[in-house]
């Protein structure tokens, strides 16, 4: 049984990310954003960015870098029209710096798409009877989703060394796990 996985995971290598690379998209439908605009969102949604600590500027700095080096993220130029501009933290956990965005402000007009999230005791009684048990986890999961042109456009950050649009998805958006979740639910279907 070993030699057999051995051989499945060896010929399917490059089903496989490295964190030295540059992310690849899941296959399936890009996402896209959907706004409740019966309201005027512009002003609310166009924020300044945040004062940061020195300590924090730099673990920015760095948390940005190795997300352009990984497609998830680019800079906007200068003379790029701006409509919606969401401010950045750096959030820390166990010595791990992380950029997190706050978009509190864009949740609030993001209509809700509601699909299914497994629940923990089905799916616990569906591998009762299993004889082999395997885990997956997708390199930067929510980073192999492509965004629809314009989601992009929605999904822009500003930090004190610019403006930046997520070419991915970003964490922390309202319909996130709901399309995380169809794409697996593609990918492994039940």
């Amino acid at each position: 049984m070993r030699h057999e996985v051995v051989n499945v995971l060896y010929t399917s290598k490059n089903t496989f990310a490295s964190d030295n690379e540059p992310l690849r998209a899941i296959k399936g439908d890009a996402v896209d954003i959907t706004l409740n605009i019966d309201r005027p969102y512009t002003p609310v949604l166009r924020r300044p960015a945040y004062p940061a600590s020195p300590r924090a500027r730099e673990a920015l700095e760095k948390n940005i870098q190795e997300l352009i080096k990984l497609g998830v993220i680019q800079k906007l130029g200068h003379n790029e029209e701006v409509k919606v501009k969401t401010p950045v933290i750096i959030a820390w956990h166990n010595d791990k710096k992380k950029m997190v965005g706050d978009f509190r402000a864009l949740n609030t007009y993001t209509v809700l798409e509601r699909y299914q999230i497994p629940r923990i005791q089905e799916t616990l009684t569906q591998l009762s009877k299993a004889k082999y048990i395997t885990s997956m986890d997708v390199l930067k999961g929510f980073h192999q989703t492509v965004l629809m042109p314009k989601a992009k456009r929605l999904l822009r950050i500003i930090t004190h060394c610019g403006i930046y649009e997520y070419l991915r998805m970003a964490f922390g958006i309202k319909n996130a796990p709901s399309h995380y979740q169809r794409m697996m639910n593609t990918i492994f279907p039940t």
